[in-house]
């Protein structure tokens, strides 16, 4: 029984709707912060003078506004993906189990 009810939702077109959705997302979300994170590296690596810059007339470096928003992206980034999984991929999920509970 177990096996049958597996095999329903493995076979639900939302079941697959909600799996490339979610894939999609998250590969996005995931590459958009690796190319931050892989730039904020390379500039590390090849051009460190450039953190060292004085921002206007203060004594902070132009790194430590870089750094936190490297560290407010990935936040904003995992909103997103919450936000998105709440809104959309639950009301897909609730759907998917009714179909699978009124085929039964």
């Amino acid at each position: 029984m177990s096996q049958d009810i597996h095999e329903r939702i493995k076979n639900n077109p939302k079941y697959i709707e909600l799996i490339k959705k979610r894939k999609t997302l998250s590969l996005s979300l995931s590459f958009i912060l690796i190319v931050v994170y892989f730039a904020f590296i390379v500039l590390v690596a090849f051009f460190p003078q450039f953190f060292a810059i004085k921002i206007a007339q203060t004594v902070v470096p132009i790194g430590i506004p870089i750094g936190i928003s490297i560290i407010l992206l990935s936040l904003i980034l995992t909103k997103i993906y919450i936000e998105r999984a709440a809104n959309k991929f639950d009301s897909l999920i609730e759907s998917i189990i009714d179909d699978v509970r009124h085929d039964s």
